[in-house]
Parts: structure tokens; sequence; C-alpha cells
């Protein structure tokens, strides 16, 4: 049986928008950034829109295989347009 887990994500930027707020609690079948970035998929499928979605863990961006725990604060950084 595979381990459920819930994070707390914190929105910025459009994904406040994709995700109706702040903050979201996503529930995933494991223990990575990886398996959380195909739960927000799952969860909330306009982010595949976007044309790229960095997660950072303690402010440190992360990739897919970073074991995550329940005391690591979670951030979705959308893409950045600039001028």
């Amino acid at each position: 049986m595979e381990m459920m887990n819930n994070y707390r994500v914190k929105a910025f930027g459009i994904t406040k928008d994709l995700l109706g707020g702040r903050e979201a609690t996503i529930e995933t079948k494991g223990d990575t950034v990886g398996h959380l970035r195909i739960a927000l998929g799952e969860k909330y499928p306009q982010l595949s829109d976007l044309r790229s979605l960095y997660i950072a863990v303690n402010n440190d961006y992360a990739d897919d295989q970073v074991v995550l725990t329940g005391a690591d604060e979670i951030a979705l950084i959308p893409p950045v347009s600039g001028g």
C-alpha cells in the first residue's frame, strides 16, 4: 500500500489564482517534489498550461528528487515576466 502524505503549499502570482487562494493542502502518493508535482497536476490541471513552474522548498529551488517532510515550507513559483 502506498503511503499518502499531505503538504501545505504556498502559491504566488498566477498559481494563486489557479489554486483559488494563497495556500492549498495537497495529498501525494509519495514524499518527493516529483510526487507533489504529479498530485498538483491531477488536482489543478490548469497548472500544466504554465510555461514553467518551479517548486521551492525552504526557500531553495528544488528538483523532483528532493524528499519532503511535513515541516518543509513549499512554494509554487510561476513564470515571471520582466522588463
